[in-house]
C-alpha cells in the first residue's frame, strides 16, 4: 500500500499520530523509496531513458552497424557493456536500485549483438539476414543468440538480483519459443500456429510468475515482469485465435472474467486491464454480430451493469468477513502472498 502525505494528515486528525511524526515519517518514506516499479515522475524518467538506450541496441539498430564488421560490433559491444556495468556498480553503492537495474539489463539486452558480431568475425553466421532482422523474423539460427542471452541473463540476474532483469529474459524465451516453432513446422510458423505457440507460452509463465511471487513473497517483487510479459503473450494469443463457434467464444469471455477475479486476488492489474479489455471485445461482438437487431440486448447490458455495482456495494460491507474466511482455507504461502498483497 502506498503511504501518501493526504493518509499521514488523516492520521493526525484521528489523533493517531502527531504532527510532528507524521512530518518525521513522510521524510523518511521520501528519503527510503521502494526499489520496486512506481507510476510516478521520476521512475517515469528512470524507465524511459532504460527503454530508450535498450532498443537503440535492439528494436531501433540501424544498418549502419555493418559497416564495422563482425569484430567492430563485438569491440563496440563489450564497450557499451563495460561502461553499462560500471553505472551500475555506480547507482548500486549510491542507492539508486532502479537505474541499477536498469543498467544491467541493458548488458543483457546488447549480448544477442554481440553474439552476431562474433558470428560474423569468425564467419560462420549462416546467411545475410542483418542483425536488424532478430526481432522481426523468426529464424532456426537466432538459437545461439537466444542461449547466449540467457546464460548472460540469469549470470547477470543472480549476481545483482533486480527485478527488471527478469523482462529481458522473458522476452529472449518467447523469441526461443518462435523459432522452436519455425524449426518444428520446418520452415516460418503461420499466423494461427505463432498465436497458439504465443498463448501456451505466455500460460506456462503466468505459473511461472505465481510460482515466484510465492517464493519471493517477502522480497522484491520478482514476479511482476513475468505477470506482465506471461499475460501479454497469453492474452495476445487467445485474442488472436479465431473460431466460428459461439461456444469458444463464451468461452472466451469466461476466460476474461477469471483473469479479474485472479487480478483482484493477487492485487495485480495486468490481470484486470487484459481480462477487462477482453471481455469488452466479446461484448462487442455480441452487439455488432449475435443480437445485432434486438432492441432488448443494450437494455439487458444496462441492467447487468448495474447489477454488477450492486454486488460491487454487498462486496464492499462483507469484504473483511468473506476475504478471512476465504483466507483460512488456503495454504499458509499463499495466504501470507494474499494478505502482503492487500496492504
Amino acid at each position: 500500500m502506498k503511504i501518501t502525505k493526504k493518509n499521514l494528515d488523516a492520521a493526525v486528525q484521528e489523533n493517531i499520530i502527531s504532527s510532528e511524526q507524521a512530518e518525521k515519517l513522510f521524510l523518511f518514506l521520501k528519503e527510503n523509496p521502494s526499489a520496486g516499479p512506481r507510476f510516478d515522475f521520476t521512475h517515469v524518467l528512470y524507465y524511459l531513458g532504460g527503454l530508450i538506450a535498450i532498443n537503440a541496441m535492439t528494436l531501433f539498430m540501424t544498418l549502419g552497424w555493418e559497416m564495422f564488421g563482425g569484430w567492430g560490433i563485438l569491440a563496440m559491444s563489450l564497450a557499451y557493456a563495460v561502461l553499462a556495468l560500471k553505472l551500475t556498480h555506480t547507482f548500486q553503492q549510491k542507492g539508486y536500485p532502479v537505474p541499477a537495474g536498469i543498467c544491467a539489463t541493458f548488458v543483457v539486452a546488447l549480448t544477442p549483438l554481440a553474439i552476431y558480431g562474433l558470428q560474423q568475425g569468425l564467419g560462420i553466421w549462416p546467411d545475410d539476414t542483418a542483425y536488424r532482422e532478430y526481432h522481426r523474423l523468426i529464424k532456426w539460427h537466432w538459437l545461439y543468440m537466444e542461449l547466449g542471452t540467457l546464460a548472460v541473463g540469469v549470470i547477470v540476474a543472480w549476481k545483482y538480483k533486480y527485478p527488471f532483469l527478469i523482462m529481458p529474459i522473458a522476452v529472449t524465451l518467447w523469441y526461443m519459443s518462435m523459432d522452436i516453432a519455425a524449426m518444428l513446422a520446418a520452415g516460418s510458423p503461420d499466423f494461427e500456429l505463432r498465436a497458439i505457440v504465443s498463448m501456451y507460452f505466455g500460460l506456462a509463465f503466468v505459473c511461472l510468475a505465481f510460482w515466484v511471487d510465492i517464493r519471493a513473497r517477502n522480497t522484491a517483487d520478482y514476479a511482476f515482469w513475468l505477470y506482465i510479459f506471461g499475460v501479454l503473450t497469453f492474452w495476445g494469443g487467445m485474442t488472436l485465435q479465431y473460431s466460428d463457434s459461439e461456444l469458444a467464444k463464451f468461452f472466451y469471455f469466461c476466460i476474461n472474467i477469471f483473469m479479474l477475479g485472479i487480478g483482484v486476488a493477487l492485487v495485480r492489474r495486468v490481470f484486470v486491464v487484459f481480462g477487462a479489455i477482453g471481455c469488452c471485445i466479446y461484448l462487442g461482438h455480441l452487439a455488432y454480430r449475435v443480437f445485432e437487431d434486438s432492441w432488448l440486448f443494450p437494455i439487458m447490458l444496462t441492467v447487468l451493469g448495474f447489477t454488477i455495482i450492486y454486488l460491487g456495494v454487498l462486496w464492499q460491507k462483507n469484504e473483511p468477513r468473506i476475504t478471512a474466511k476465504m483466507h483460512s482455507v488456503l495454504p499458509l504461502p499463499l495466504r501470507e502472498l494474499l494478505e502482503a498483497r492487500s496492504r
